[in-house]
């Protein structure tokens, strides 16, 4: 299991486990600081985030160590993401008393535009959600949603249509271990994804799970492939399959939408002899 799970968990999935501390953690004055300085976009400038990511592979190597090293330290207390499979993602919809769709912070930063593909989560319907720090009129944008209370139904829907375009779920902490919301995120547009694929940055680590290849039912379509967003599926000429590299996969599941002979599947990373090792 992940050190989440045995810090936040005891021993279990972690983020299943939020009603055991997320309403208290909410009362935290320095957590609600934090998320409206965060949400401002006073506390992290995106666009030179993105500049000094690009910039940080061309530096001596042990200027790479301690960045990256300081930024793992400071990510896991404030504000990092896991990759979670729909089944997983839908569990933690359940759990929650109002749903907030939002525009991403990402792509505002990234693309300039404002796509309503994350969601702002409150555990409880007494309790002080996302939608408490920040005036409605930040959100709005051409392609913005603003601050849109949508039920439990909806956001699940929303998040099978999200995995159809390939879309990775994750879920983020605001002040660990309170989750404060859940994204849909690419390689081109999440800062995050960015980060930990491209510049080996731990910023987002790994889910409980890895992807498994049922070696008799591939028919080497290699339609999965085109859906992979972490470059953990190849293709071998000699036997007409694909393969899963372990080490590079991040268990979101999204590989399972697009195989029609369902050859694909999750297991738990833990169990895995490659995957146990590697989370982030």
């Amino acid at each position: 299991m992940c050190e989440f799970c045995t810090q936040h968990g005891d021993g279990k999935k972690w983020y299943l486990e939020a009603r055991n501390y997320s309403d208290d953690l909410l009362s935290d004055i320095r957590r609600r600081k934090f998320i409206t300085e965060f949400l401002s976009g006073s506390t992290i400038d995106l666009p030179r985030m993105l500049r000094d990511l690009e910039r940080l592979d061309s530096a001596p190597g042990f200027i790479q160590w301690f960045v990256k090293w300081y930024q793992k330290r400071k990510f896991k207390k404030e504000h990092h993401g896991q990759v979670v499979p729909l089944e997983d993602v839908e569990q933690i919809v359940d759990m929650m008393g109002t749903i907030v769709r939002i525009p991403c912070i990402c792509r505002r930063a990234t693309c300039k535009e404002d796509k309503a593909y994350c969601f702002g989560l409150t555990l409880s319907p007494d309790s002080i959600g996302i939608n408490a720090f920040v005036d409605e009129s930040f959100w709005d944008g051409p392609d913005g949603a603003g601050l849109e209370e949508i039920d439990k139904e909806e956001a699940k829907k929303l998040l099978g249509d999200f995995e159809k375009e390939s879309l990775c779920h994750t879920i983020w902490t605001f002040m660990s271990p309170f989750i404060g919301a859940i994204c849909n995120c690419d390689r081109s547009d999440c800062l995050a994804m960015i980060g930990a694929v491209t510049h080996s940055v731990p910023i987002l680590y790994k889910a409980e799970y890895v992807a498994i290849l049922d070696w008799d039912k591939c028919n080497g379509c290699r339609a999965c492939m085109h859906l992979c967003q972490f470059g953990a599926i190849g293709y071998s000429a000699t036997n007409k399959k694909v393969i899963i590299d372990s080490r590079r996969c991040y268990g979101c599941g999204i590989c399972r939408v697009t195989c029609k002979h369902e050859a694909i599947s999750l297991a738990d990373r833990q169990t895995h002899p490659v995957a146990a090792r590697t989370w982030a």
